[in-house]
């Protein structure tokens, strides 16, 4: 077959006269061209699409682990998010509302009393708001023996509404009542406790 044919004399409308070998090369760039199209146009965009779910796997799988264990503790946080709602409800009962706070206040003196302590300096002071309580600071001085400020300190404890003890100062008692620098080592000895007590009140939201 004489491959040196003028493409000159190539008549476009009338390929079907064309030799064999022309026409398999015609239709061999047809289909290149087709095949280049439609990978340039089409397939390149789902291979770069491809490519960029395959990147972002990892991600999105460790995002799905984490959505998976939240959803397999969801019973254990809801168990624990109610046991933290009834403590906190049981913390809120023992704040005193403002007409139990002057029972609370005697509540506290008797227990210093029961205790075998002398008053000698009972101060409430001046609330102190805070977020969602307000703190009522009661300044005393008392004196006794050790183990009457051990018991003392016991009974606030033993008290149904939450009483801190702040600041605590002992000093041994000298003669006349006055304050001597020196520690106490008579376990017999009388002395002076300064401190400040804090009780607290729930403020109830609204006016």
């Amino acid at each position: 077959m004489d491959l040196n044919i003028d493409l000159n004399d190539l008549d476009l409308n009338n390929y079907g006269e064309w030799p064999a070998l022309i026409k398999g090369i015609a239709i061999a760039l047809v289909v290149a061209a087709v095949g280049f199209g439609w990978y340039h146009f089409h397939t390149q965009g789902q291979i770069q699409r491809l490519e960029q779910e395959q990147r972002r796997e990892p991600e999105l799988k460790a995002a799905f682990e984490t959505k998976q264990q939240r959803a397999a503790n969801l019973d254990a946080y809801r168990q624990q998010l109610a046991e933290m709602e009834e403590s906190f409800g049981a913390m809120l009962r023992q704040l005193p509302d403002q007409t139990e706070v002057a029972a609370l206040l005697v509540d506290v003196s008797q227990t210093g009393l029961a205790a075998g302590l002398v008053f000698e300096l009972f101060q409430p002071e001046a609330e102190q708001a805070r977020d969602f309580y307000a703190e009522l600071p009661i300044r005393i001085r008392v004196t006794g023996l050790y183990h009457d400020f051990g018991r003392f300190i016991s009974g606030l404890a033993a008290l149904p509404r939450i009483v801190t003890i702040h600041d605590v100062d002992i000093q041994p008692l000298g003669r006349g009542g006055r304050n001597q620098t020196a520690g106490a080592g008579d376990p017999g000895e009388r002395l002076a406790l300064d401190a400040t007590l804090k009780t607290y009140r729930y403020l109830e939201e609204g006016p």
